[in-house]
Formats: structure tokens, sequence, C-alpha cells
């Protein structure tokens, strides 16, 4: 559903007057109205398009207000519906609300009256529109990986740099600490890339012996070496239309760094035992949890290499810098263990919570998920001081509930105060104070 129509108001009532005149108080206000005379030619519209919120009549020509109610809580059970009636009571109004409706008002009624009901119902909708685009980002992120889950402006930017830098077919560099995903981001810059349908061939260039890595890598002939009783296709052929990622490539032995450059560079690579020349394209997605630049410049890594895979750079957020996705990232793998164990994920405990809260996660989003499986089987911290530091106070839990309160609402508006303010029901200097004393910056989130 569009903006717009998140904003329309359509209005149902088969006198002509009172359809002309509550428009005309609705437009006043500056909302959009439509009005319809009957139950059927609205509900073909609002199934259509659904709009901000309904107001019809109770009696109508055909079928009344109760049952086009019904009929549109079935298609939608979170569009607000507003009756009227000039034949109103009370058990009327308790069973409109009780079927669902969001008010109920009684001819004759004030324009303000109305008014106020209309913007009420709006807000609420507005909520639930936007609760449900993030609720769709939310399982977009988690299908894709829970190393992209989250609501962070960090994640999110990751995110989005990732699907933008996948459509470009260029080299990429991943740098991010251990466990917090650097596989994840090369997979997924090859599945939303052109190469999906072709190979992902992943080499940890740190978990193989150097005499293993350049047969490993670039494959070889049978007779090329002894023991070599075969020809076997190396990783970089392998990857032929595909991606190429190579891990912990600051591991790779400096002899065979030289060879990577020249398959970087001409695109064909050399199998140990001949002299055929083979053509190779592929994406190569190097990462590393080492500033390679400094490496450069130390000797322990190829200058000319650095700067042949550094075209472009993905860095990683540690999970310590992302805090306020702790607890969206832990409630999943805490499911996703429980399912794994057969057991009912248990219940969070206070001494959990201070974990989550206070560790600072060195090994990320991975120990992270190894935390949630102790946690499901059990072997949780029991409920004490944790990590040797004293517990929050009641107002530093506050202080980060609001802040984090506010970044979420940020990052819904898209970095509009004015959206956040009217969410929070807050003034808008107000939240720029509470913005500026917390450091959160809006721009960083639109």
């Amino acid at each position: 559903m569009s903006g717009d129509a998140a904003e329309r108001v359509v209005f149902i009532d088969d006198e002509e007057d009172v359809r002309r005149a509550n428009r005309q108080s609705l437009e006043l206000e500056g909302l959009r109205v439509e009005t319809f005379g009957d139950a059927e030619s609205a509900l073909a519209a609002i199934l259509a398009e659904a709009p901000g919120v309904v107001v019809s009549d109770v009696r109508l020509p055909g079928a009344d207000g109760r049952t086009l109610l019904e009929r549109l809580h079935r298609a939608d059970p979170d569009l607000p519906v507003i009756l009227i009636t000039g034949h109103g009571d009370i058990s009327m109004a308790v069973a409109a609300l009780r079927g669902g409706a969001v008010d109920f008002l009684a001819k004759p009624y004030p324009a303000d009256a109305l008014v106020a009901s209309v913007r009420r119902a709006l807000e609420r909708r507005r909520l639930v529109v936007e609760n449900r685009r993030l609720r769709a980002r939310l399982d977009a992120a988690l299908d894709e990986d829970p190393a992209f889950l989250g609501l962070s402006p960090e994640i999110v930017k990751l995110r989005r740099l990732v699907r933008d830098v996948a459509a470009a077919d260029v080299d990429v560099m991943v740098l991010g600490e251990t466990g917090s995903g650097k596989e994840v981001v090369a997979s997924a810059l090859h599945r939303w890339s052109r190469r999906a349908e072709r190979h992902f061939v992943a080499m940890n260039c740190g978990a193989l012996p150097d005499s293993v890595v350049e047969s490993e890598l670039f494959g070889h002939e049978a007779g090329a070496f002894t023991g070599a009783l075969k020809r076997r296709i190396g990783r970089i052929e392998h990857a032929q239309g595909g991606t190429l990622f190579l891990d912990e490539i600051e591991s790779m032995p400096l002899p065979l760094q030289v060879k990577l450059l020249r398959v970087l560079q001409e695109r064909a690579v050399e199998p140990l035992g001949t002299n055929e020349v083979r053509p190779v394209d592929m994406r190569v997605v190097a990462a590393t949890k080492v500033d390679l630049g400094q490496a450069a410049a130390q000797g322990t890594f190829r200058d000319d290499l650095y700067h042949r895979l550094n075209v472009i750079t993905i860095a990683i957020p540690p999970l310590r810098d992302r805090r306020e996705d702790v607890m969206l990232l832990f409630q999943h793998f805490l499911a996703r263990a429980a399912a794994k164990f057969g057991r009912e994920p248990p219940a969070m405990t206070r001494a959990v919570r201070d974990h989550l809260q206070r560790h600072d996660w060195p090994g990320n989003v991975r120990e992270l998920g190894h935390f949630a499986e102790r946690c499901a089987l059990g072997f949780a911290p029991e409920d004490k001081a944790t990590d040797g530091g004293p517990a929050r106070t009641l107002a530093e839990h506050v202080e980060r509930f609001e802040r984090d309160l506010i970044r979420e609402e940020l990052i819904i508006a898209g970095g509009d105060v004015r959206l956040a303010a009217e969410a929070l029901g807050t003034p808008r200097k107000t939240l720029y104070d509470k913005i500026a004393r917390y450091g959160l910056t809006p721009t960083d989130y639109r």
C-alpha cells in the first residue's frame, strides 16, 4: 500500500448531502476523501487499494455497515473502520466495537468529532503499515541470513551496500572481525549478482598447509608432482562464471600471491604441470580480518595485490557497534537452537539480559549464536551480576530504552524527525534535544 493510500479516507453513506458535508469537513483538514453511496461499490474500491480508514453508515442499501465491516476484516483485520448511524443505541455500538470497529459515532455528530476519530484511526493505520514494512524488511533479511538481521543504521547500510555492489561486477574485499559474517557477505554478493546460477567457490587460505594451497587454487595435471595421479580442477577454474571467495587472504604465501595477481590481471589460469593458459570469467571476493594496507606496508602482503583486490571494500560492523541488534539476533538464534534440540525456548532471565547488554561480543554474531545454543540447552548465566561489572541503575536502563526507541522510530521514518516525533507523541523540539543528547544523527537513517 502506498503512502498516499495510507492517508486516504473512504466515506460511505447513502445520503448525498451527508456525503458532501462530511467530505468537505475532512478535506478542510487536509485529508484525501473518496465517497460512496453503497457498500458494494465501496468494497470493490477498498479491495483494489486499501485506504487508511473506512467510515461507513450502518444502514445502507444492500449490505449494511456491519456486513461491510466483516467482509473488510476478512481481507485485512487491521483496517480501521468507523461506523456511524442515526438509529444507534448502546447495544448496537457495543456489537460494532466487539465486531472490530475502532469507533462508533451517532448522528448527529459534530464535524470535529469525526475529524478526531478519523485522525486517531489514520495514526493507528500508519503504525500498522510501518510495522508491516519493518517486518517485511526483517523477514527478507532473515531469509538471506541472520548476519543481515537487524534494525541498526550500520546493518541497514550494510544490506544496501551489498545489494548495490552485487549488481556491479567487480572484485570486492570484505573486511571484518572473526565471526562477523564475512562469508555471509560474500555469499550474498554472489546470490544477488548475475552470477547466481553458477558456482560459489569458497576457500580458506589459512586453513590449508602452504604445500596444498597452490594445487587447491590453481589445479594440476596428472604427474605434475609426486602423488598427482590424476588431473585436478582448481578452485579458480571451478569458479568459472561464478564467484571465488578467498577467506583469510592475508594468510596466502607470498609466492602464491604473485600467481594470484597474474590471474586477476589476465583473467586466466595456468595449472601446475601444463603450459596451457585457460581463460576464466569470475568475480573474486577476498576477505580479511586485518588491515591489508598496513600488512603491505610491513611487507607481509604484496602491495600490488592489495591494490588489485581493493577495488571496493565492504567493512562489516562488529556486533558491539550495533548493540540494538543483539536482542533481536539472540531471540532468532535461541528459537533456532531450541528447535534444533527439540526444546521450548527458555524464558529470558535478568542474568541473560544483562549479559546480552553488557558483553562486548569479540566473537561477534558467531559468538552470540553459540551463547544462544548454550542458553537453549540450559547453560545460561545464573541470576547474579555477570561479567564482574555493576548492574545498571534504573535510570541507565530507561536511558538505553529511550535511545533505542528513538533510533528505531528514526529508522522507520527514514530519518524524518517530524514523522518520528508524531509516532512517539512528543514535540519536535523535545525530540531534537533527545537526539542531540544521545548523539544520534537523523541523516544516518535515510
